[in-house]
């Protein structure tokens, strides 16, 4: 009971804390004077799309920033409560009436194969018949895409599962495996390899920037979001 209670009062004293930081910051905010690390959350995707860009952006800016990047998993809504990082990207958000998301992009999911070994699937039966490899972030939790199928009566069957994005390549080249991954992994992670359209209906792939509410109107957290949001269009044009 004492150790709840302790905790409890530690968290208050954190928040507390976080309130004066903001105050004292709030209105005479300069890039170039900020002194932080800043955690982010995102998967290889997400990661390697946009994060590169926001770090050249934060050397040339606020150059007294360290920018920590975390995978993100499937984000978890006690983790941003935490503070264990002060933002996620994910298509994934977190449900709360503490959270706050905006919508970065939309992609949308091909399928990609070894064109020395098969031809792309054009049928549904071709592609619900194949051998898939995906990306799991938690075991038997289903991707978002597989929920989408099932609520339509279709199962994909999947002989190999992976943490990451970057690693099914490595399986499926020289094999008759296929995956469905977002499109716009075929400019990095899956360069080399053939693509197709679904032939099933897929949602698309909407990916949000997340935060907790208490970094709402902080002005050194709204900086850093315009610097990522302005990462946006120049990853996409590419």
């Amino acid at each position: 009971m004492a150790t709840a209670r302790a905790e409890a009062l530690g968290r208050l004293a954190r928040e507390l804390l976080r309130e004066l930081e903001r105050f004292a910051s709030a209105g005479d905010f300069e890039p170039a004077r900020w002194q932080t690390t800043f955690t982010i959350a995102a998967n290889d995707f997400q990661r390697d799309l946009l994060l590169p860009a926001l770090a050249a952006r934060l050397r040339a800016q606020a150059p007294a920033v360290v920018l920590r990047i975390v995978p993100s998993g499937v984000p978890l809504l006690e983790t941003l409560r935490a503070d264990a990082h002060q933002l996620v990207i994910s298509p994934r958000p977190p449900d709360g009436t503490d959270i706050i998301q905006k919508r970065l992009f939309a992609d949308r999911y091909r399928v990609f194969y070894d064109a020395d070994v098969r031809e792309a699937p054009t049928t549904r039966t071709e592609y619900l018949g194949a051998d898939h490899a995906t990306v799991l972030y938690e075991p038997r939790r289903s991707l978002d895409l597989d929920q989408h199928l099932a609520a339509k009566g279709f199962a994909r069957r999947f002989t190999v599962t992976v943490p990451g994005f970057s690693a099914l390549p490595a399986f499926i080249r020289g094999t008759a495996l296929i995956a469905t991954a977002p499109g716009l992994l075929a400019r990095r992670t899956m360069t080399g390899l053939g693509q197709s359209r679904p032939p099933v209906p897929c949602p698309d792939l909407s990916m949000y920037m997340i935060w907790h509410a208490r970094y709402n109107h902080d002005p050194a957290h709204c900086w850093l979001r315009e610097q990522l949001a302005s990462c946006v269009a120049p990853a996409l044009a590419a």
